[in-house]
């Protein structure tokens, strides 16, 4: 596929999203790690220790996040590929070009607004 303007522009973009994600992911992980290392250092009993509940539900929401920016740089990945096979801000369900806007906000997209309004959540 032949380099346009356009698609440099895409690419780049999406290369940017990417090295924030990665910078996410990292800020993360040490935090993740930060609240292990930290319950190491005491006998941890989530069911009787007034801090456990709260210190288990930061290590979960910590988790939780780490895997959405794990996914969301897969996602990005995805659309590089899509990128540069010539697929990229197509619908992959119904075919249509994808807004503009839409892959403004949401460069990953792989549905256009009808479509993703479609998926069940």
């Amino acid at each position: 596929m032949t380099q346009t303007p356009q698609n440099a522009a895409v690419e780049e973009r999406l290369a940017a999203e990417r090295v924030a994600t990665l910078t996410q992911i990292d800020a993360l992980t040490r935090d993740f790690q930060s609240i292990v290392d930290a319950n190491a250092l005491v006998a941890v009993d989530d069911e009787h220790d007034p801090d456990g509940s709260s210190t288990a539900f930061e290590r979960a929401h910590v988790s939780s996040l780490l895997n959405q920016a794990r996914l969301h740089l897969e996602h990005l990945d995805e659309a590089l590929v899509r990128l540069r096979e010539g697929r990229y801000g197509i619908c992959e369900r119904c075919g249509v070009e994808i807004p503009a806007e839409r892959l403004e906000i949401r460069p990953a997209s792989t549905r256009c607004v009808r479509c993703a309004g479609a998926e069940p959540r």
